[in-house]
Parts: structure tokens; C-alpha cells; sequence
């Protein structure tokens, strides 16, 4: 049985994303996802100006563990250390035989040195027990399961209440493109802005969709459905590992009465078939949201995600959560503003929710 290395005889670095060792490490590791990749770090830099890093840990037999980082940087929400700040994924990756401990302590230091009072972990090794810490596994869930063979398969899948859903819109007059060229990015954009608009959330900058289509190639793209022309619903979607992942999605009023929604994701579950998935990813929601439920009709289990926070001594803990009963007030107002307003707004405030 090998023995955890010891941290006597580890070194520790900070790289740039797309230092080759650490490259290697992530694109060897069976448990890296999707916001471990450099190519999501590199994204958000590029669009968000928060700096991306590497923590690496490395001994004789090359890297042990490692954690991609990006330094956020908010007037409203102040400063944050991330673990692959926009993710949902992406902490600490370790080697079979490692020992995370003392990597905890390398981050409050960086952190401390970066003038970041704050610490977020998504994912990956947790800091059980370490003094400043927080550990929460009830704030969100994941879903995700295999898909079917074949697209009657796929519905016969879906619980009958939300099949009937799917049908509904499936005999709407809809249409449906894929692509991520100038006409599917400005109508992904318009429709994710409403959405969360009509949420009562700020939108993120539309460089940072443009970055990490960029950044990922072949391995994103984007779903549109359209009604009599218009966008009414719209997916951006990453592929990694056999997975389709849709990250960035929403719909319009009119989507609900379209069921275009309940189209565009069944569309998309046989889009990720066609490229060769076997595996279909839903995200991230809040516990008993809306959402939460929305996944769950789906026939789609909740997967606890675990995440973990530090706050510097003397410093309150950050609350970016649009969610959070803090922000409910602010939630209420930003729903009733008009959609050119909030998409102007929206860049600036969600830009450094991190």
C-alpha cells in the first residue's frame, strides 16, 4: 500500500493554466472535470480580467495535487480566492497516493498574500476539521444520468407527467439549430439574458460565453429553439468525457406556453447522442428550487455537491448567492427592470460573483 507523500518532500508552485505538467495531470486524472480543464481558467481571465493560476504540488514522481484558481476581484462582493471561479466543479485534484492537508494552508496564505478574504472550493478534497473552514453538502445539488439508446427510448425514459410535457412542445411549431457561429451566439445571448432577468438575477458578460466557446472548440455549441423565427429558448452546452453538459440555458415568457423548454432538452439529449455521448449532465441547482424540481420531473436524482469556504479572522463571509435570502429585496426590484436596463447592468454586477 503506498504511504501519503510527505509534505517534507513536496514542493509547491504557481503556474499558469497551461503549464504542460499540470496539463498532463488533469488530462490523465479519471476524476478531473470539466473545470479543471485549462481551458476554463483561461476563459475567464480572458473575459473577466480575474487572474487565473495553479497551485501545483509536485515530489520526485512528478505532480501530486493540484487546485486551478482564479482571483476575483468585485467592488460589490470584494475579493475571492476560487476554484474555477463560474464553475460549479474544479477543487482539489489529488494523486492516488496524496495528502491534501497541507495544501489548505498554501491557499489561506496565497489568499492572505492576494488581499482575498475569502476562500471557495468547489468540489474535490475537503478540509475536514481545519480550523476557519466551512463544509456545506445542502446548498445545491447535481443531476446527471446515462442517456438511452435511441431518441423513443429517451422519452420512454422521462416520468410519464413531464413526458406528456415533452410531447407537447415536440408538436409545437418549433425549430431547432445548433452551432456556435455569430447567429447562435446573439440569439443564446438575448434569451439567457431574459431568462435570468425574469429570475432576478444579473447576467453575465456575453465575453465570457464568447471566451469559453473559443477556448473549447469542437467540445461546445450551442441549442436553439425557435418559434416563427425567434429564439424562444437556448442551451450552451459543453462536452466533456462522453457527457453533454448544458450550462448556460433559459427561456422566454412565451417558453412556458411553447413548452420550449421541455423541447429544447430532449432535442439536446439527442444532439449529445449524435456526437457520441453516453452520458447527460443537467447541472447545478439550487436545493428545492424550482429548478431542483424541474430536473426532478426529468427523472434525474439529486447528487449532493460539497462545497467549502474560508473567511480570513476578522473579515465577514462573503455572500455572492443571488439566492440567498439577503439579496431577496434586490431580487424582487431587478425583475421589474426593463431588459435593455438589466442587460447593461447585469455585466458589471454578475462579473464578480465568481
Amino acid at each position: 500500500m503506498n504511504m501519503p507523500f510527505s509534505p517534507d518532500r513536496c514542493s509547491l508552485r504557481i503556474a499558469d493554466p497551461s503549464d504542460e505538467a499540470a496539463a498532463r495531470f488533469i488530462a490523465d486524472h479519471p476524476d478531473a472535470t470539466l473545470f479543471h480543464r485549462p481551458e476554463w481558467a483561461q476563459a475567464v481571465e480572458c473575459a473577466t480580467g480575474h487572474r487565473a493560476l495553479t497551485l501545483v504540488a509536485e515530489d520526485a514522481r512528478g505532480v501530486a495535487a493540484l487546485v486551478p484558481l482564479n482571483i476575483v476581484h468585485s467592488p460589490i462582493f470584494g475579493r475571492l480566492l476560487a476554484g474555477s471561479a463560474f464553475g460549479i466543479g474544479g477543487g482539489i485534484l489529488l494523486r492516488d497516493d496524496a495528502d491534501s492537508r497541507f495544501l489548505f494552508e498554501a491557499l489561506e496564505e496565497l489568499a492572505q498574500r492576494r488581499s482575498c478574504p475569502t476562500i471557495e472550493l468547489r468540489g474535490g478534497a475537503m478540509p475536514e476539521g481545519r480550523e476557519g473552514w466551512a463544509i456545506r453538502s445542502d446548498s445545491h445539488a447535481n443531476f446527471a444520468r446515462d442517456l438511452a439508446e435511441n431518441d423513443e427510448a429517451e422519452l420512454l425514459a422521462i416520468p410519464r407527467k413531464q413526458r406528456a410535457e415533452v410531447r407537447k412542445g415536440l408538436k409545437n411549431d418549433l425549430t431547432v439549430e445548433t452551432g456556435s457561429g455569430p447567429r447562435d451566439r446573439e440569439a443564446h445571448y438575448a434569451v439567457y439574458a431574459a431568462s435570468v432577468r425574469n429570475l432576478g438575477t444579473p447576467v453575465f458578460p456575453r465575453a465570457l460565453f464568447d471566451a469559453m466557446l473559443e477556448a473549447f472548440g469542437e467540445d461546445a455549441d450551442i441549442l436553439t429553439v425557435r418559434h416563427k423565427g425567434e429564439p424562444v429558448a437556448s442551451a450552451l452546452t459543453f462536452y466533456h468525457r462522453g457527457t453533454a453538459m448544458p450550462y448556460w440555458g433559459g427561456g422566454v415568457w412565451d417558453a412556458r406556453a411553447l413548452r420550449a423548454n421541455e423541447a429544447m432538452y430532449y432535442r439536446l439529449m439527442g444532439h449529445a447522442r449524435e456526437r457520441g455521448c453516453t452520458r447527460f449532465d443537467f447541472g447545478r441547482s439550487k436545493t428545492h428550487s424550482g429548478a431542483f424540481a424541474f430536473k426532478k420531473n426529468w427523472g434525474f436524482e439529486p447528487e449532493p455537491l460539497t462545497y467549502a469556504s474560508w473567511t480570513a479572522p476578522g473579515h465577514e463571509g462573503r455572500d455572492a448567492d443571488p439566492t440567498s435570502d439577503r439579496h431577496g429585496l434586490a431580487i424582487r426590484l431587478w425583475q421589474k427592470l426593463p431588459l435593455p436596463v438589466a442587460n447593461r447592468l447585469g455585466p458589471v454586477i454578475a462579473n464578480g460573483l465568481g
